[in-house]
């Protein structure tokens, strides 16, 4: 009788980028931010597994949802994240390493428009795809 391989055996890598990717949703969620929007960077980018974008109304809460975010991921992980564009606040990047988080106000998260450029590789076999009409 041919012998199956033995499972593969985690390390719970997984189930840390996974709890730590729920952690940041409700946060975020919690928090009231806005637009949230999760992109899997699984087989595109290897700087992350999750990158998280979501807007606040104003300069003071992205400021907020940025602390509070980096001090929920201390306090239930025991993760520490490293932040940038706190004292300005109208990008602040979150970098927990399995999750990447931008917060941004409004006007700068459409100036940047991080969506369209992860999502890009997503889109494109569809719109190089030939239409029924041109067939």
């Amino acid at each position: 009788m041919p012998q199956t391989p033995p499972a593969p055996q985690t390390d719970g890598a997984h189930e840390r980028s996974e709890a730590l990717h729920d952690l940041v949703l409700r946060s975020l969620d919690d928090d009231k931010a806005v637009e949230i929007v999760s992109i899997p960077l699984q087989g595109k980018s290897n700087i992350a597994d999750y990158m998280v974008i979501a807007s606040g109304r104003s300069t003071r809460q992205v400021a907020a949802m940025a602390q509070k975010l980096s001090e929920r991921i201390k306090r239930e992980l025991g993760r520490g994240v490293r932040i940038e564009g706190l004292p300005v606040a109208d990008w602040v990047l979150i970098d927990a390493d399995d999750v990447i988080v931008h917060l941004f106000r409004p006007e700068v998260r459409s100036f940047y428009n991080l969506e369209r450029m992860w999502a890009f590789e997503e889109r494109a076999p569809e719109e190089l795809r030939p239409s029924a009409a041109a067939g």
